[in-house]
């Protein structure tokens, strides 16, 4: 059972909306996968932001800590990450936001 929810917030540069929903869809995702990170969504702003919100779910914060620095050091991930920015940065800000389901609320 997932009891850690980590909400990201991406604030994306001007022009790069497409670059970054370009390398989740071809790229981290599947990293993501590989490495067991479970997401559970994906959201684009649609009040012409540039932001880009996923949730991810965790058994725990230490599990959290563990799968995010295994990918953040995942050779794969910094090869893509790389490449993807040569043109130049595509997030311009994280924000990340750790929650738990509401106990009212649990199904």
């Amino acid at each position: 059972m997932y009891m850690l929810y980590e909400l990201r917030i991406y604030t994306i540069h001007e022009g790069r909306m497409d670059a970054i929903q370009q390398r989740f869809e071809r790229h981290t995702l599947g990293i993501f996968e590989r490495l067991d990170i479970k997401v559970a969504d994906f959201w684009i702003d649609q009040t012409g932001q540039p932001k880009l919100y996923y949730v991810v779910e965790y058994k725990n914060m230490e599990d959290r800590q563990l799968k995010w620095g295994t990918f953040v050091q995942d050779p794969e991930w910094v090869e893509v990450q790389r490449k993807s920015e040569e043109s130049g940065p595509i997030i311009a800000k994280i924000e990340e936001i750790f929650m738990k389901r509401a106990e009212f609320f649990m199904r």
